[in-house]
């Protein structure tokens, strides 16, 4: 366990909380808990132009729902705006930074003229080299200016990230980065590096993708003589086609996923596992399991795909580890939406929680329970269970005669099984060739939740029977 570990999360509000985002937070948690460190939010809303309406809402009540409970924050860099300029202000002094001039009609130019070169755009240091005596005539006049960081032009800066090993980058590489702009607000790296360091953050979480951004934030930790964080970056996630995933492309939010049905808790589960590697076969986590289990070394170097088939199975597992109770009442309003208060809620939820993967998926799956739909001959075709319609209608005409003359009191499971397993017996049936026509006399389909006898008992003997005789004039008439 590591000493007085800090961690931070710190997302953009930008309108929804992007999968990878929430893999981030994560995996910042994790880190802090299974080092009995503390877990920060940091809400970075420098960048007015991306700020979307409620977006920060959108951040706590993700956070809120998964049970990840910060220690401190939130912060928001735009309260803490008179923090920044002191600090690039400083570097100036120092000689490690400079007022940069150039207005940005000759910074579009200068990347034209590159373009043009097939050059990649780049400042061209122009005010880099200007004397004291220019600048402070340029401050005088009133000459807007930012602020940019005097970037080593040879060497190479190495830094050593807990996933990647060791990772250099060749200082020519890297332009003069932009620390404080012209309306006074930080850039979001210099920003980033003053707040972790004032924060304390021992541990910055990110996608790998800001592996090449690395070396600029430590440039500017290297300026002011601090120490570097330990540094752990993800893996890609990447979508089912192989492209890196994008509500653009149309992957999904974790708002959406939780819209379509997904639980809290699969989805975290699933989640932890893009990019983590546990060791063993074991798949099945809750966050307080990860929190005890969670381990850097287990983060992969290699992409992750999001594998919605998985997720979906994964969902589906963790209904049927819930109690009945816990199901029938998330089930209900799904249930109601389609039957009312008819028949028994109850009795459905006992045979949805054994095959159903999403909640959104129940309306549709009950809907036979309504009304029967049409169906052809070619469904009480089944050859694992011998029976065709010629032993269906035969069937049919058997279980009708029985079921008319049992008590409605009796019309119960129990009582339903043996009395049909006495009569398959009898007539020298398969229990299938029984039992298969009464499925697809009562429900239509192919597949449908629950047995032929627990269907019974959840129709009732008057629909049950309604729905036989059906079964019994189309087989007549179609044979």
């Amino acid at each position: 366990m590591l000493k007085d570990v800090k961690t931070r999360y710190a997302p953009s509000p930008t309108g929804y909380m992007h999968i990878g985002n929430l893999r981030t937070a994560l995996y910042e948690y994790l880190i802090a808990k299974i080092n009995n460190g503390k877990f920060i939010l940091r809400i970075e809303d420098t960048d007015q132009e991306r700020l979307v309406e409620d977006s920060v809402q959108v951040i706590f009540n993700a956070l809120k729902l998964v049970g990840m409970n910060y220690d401190e924050g939130p912060y928001y860099q735009s309260e803490r705006l008179d923090i920044y300029a002191p600090y690039a202000h400083e570097l100036v002094e120092k000689g490690q930074a400079y007022y940069c001039f150039c207005s940005k009609e000759r910074l579009e130019k200068l990347k034209e003229e590159q373009t043009e070169k097939s050059e990649f755009p780049h400042y061209d240091n122009n005010c880099r080299y200007l004397t004291k005596t220019e600048i402070e005539e340029k401050l005088r006049e009133g000459l807007p200016y930012v602020i940019r960081q005097k970037m080593p032009t040879e060497g190479k800066t190495i830094f050593e990230d807990a996933v990647y090993g060791q990772i250099e980058v060749e200082n020519s590489e890297l332009e003069d980065q932009i620390l404080l702009k012209t309306d006074g607000f930080p850039t979001y790296n210099f920003a980033n590096v003053i707040d972790d360091h004032l924060m304390e953050i021992t541990h910055v979480v990110r996608g790998s993708e800001y592996l090449s951004s690395t070396p600029k934030y430590n440039l500017v930790y290297q300026a002011f003589g601090w120490e570097v964080p330990t540094y752990v970056h993800l893996p890609l996630i990447l979508n089912e086609n192989g492209q890196k995933l994008s509500k653009r492309l149309g992957d999904k939010s974790f708002e959406d996923l939780l819209a379509e049905g997904y639980l809290v808790e699969a989805v975290i589960n699933f989640i932890a596992l893009l990019g983590w590697n546990p060791g063993g076969e074991r798949e099945f986590f809750t966050l307080k399991e990860l929190e005890t289990n969670f381990t850097i070394e287990g983060i992969s170097k290699s992409p992750s795909v999001f594998d919605k088939t998985k997720l979906r199975w994964m969902n589906g597992e963790y209904i049927r580890k819930m109690s009945l109770e816990e199901f029938a009442d998330l089930a209900e309003e799904k249930i109601s939406s389609v039957l009312g208060d008819t028949l028994d809620h109850k009795k459905i939820s006992v045979l949805l929680q054994k095959r159903v993967e999403l909640i959104t998926d129940i309306p549709d799956i009950i809907r036979f329970f309504l009304e029967l739909p049409e169906y052809t001959l070619e469904l009480y075709n089944h050859k694992k269970m011998k029976t065709n319609p010629e032993i269906a209608l035969e069937s049919l005409r058997l279980a009708l005669d029985l079921l008319k003359e049992l008590a409605t009191e009796d019309f119960k499971e129990e009582k339903l099984h043996e009395l049909l397993m006495e009569l398959a017996k009898a007539k020298e049936l398969k229990n299938g060739q029984l039992l298969w026509p009464l499925r697809v006399a009562l429900t239509g389909q192919e597949q449908s939740p629950g047995g032929a006898i627990e269907l019974l008992d959840i129709f009732g003997q008057e629909e049950s029977l309604r729905r036989i005789e059906i079964g019994i004039d189309k087989l007549v008439r179609e044979l």
